[in-house]
């Protein structure tokens, strides 16, 4: 396999992984209006961060491509600060688990 083709397959596992944990994005919408001497100018600027919830389609697709020899949660694709993120999701998830016995209700923890 050919370097081109692992960056691909790369981008396309951090994309999966990113579906099937959910992750927040952030929308930039601008509005522009015409100056008397004919120049855009920006009037409005909205940012808003969103939070795609995680999907079950990705999460299974992941568990299935596990099974057919990919290696067991082989994070090495993702960035520092998506490893920090999903570390910090799994240590919410194991100190929930062991301070009330609760299961995971598919949300994912910030």
């Amino acid at each position: 396999m050919n370097e081109r083709n692992r960056e691909e397959k790369g981008k396309l596992k951090t994309a999966l992984f990113r579906r099937a944990v959910g992750y927040d994005t952030t929308e930039v919408v601008e509005e522009f209006a015409e100056t008397e001497e004919g120049e855009q100018r920006l009037t409005k600027r909205k940012v808003t961060t969103k939070n795609v919830p995680p999907d079950i389609s990705a999460a299974k697709l992941l568990l299935e491509l596990e099974e057919e020899g990919e290696k067991k949660y082989d994070l090495s694709f993702l960035s520092d600060e998506e490893l920090r993120r999903e570390k910090e999701r799994l240590l919410s998830v194991l100190s929930r688990l062991q301070g009330g016995g609760e299961s995971e209700k598919g949300g994912r923890e910030k």
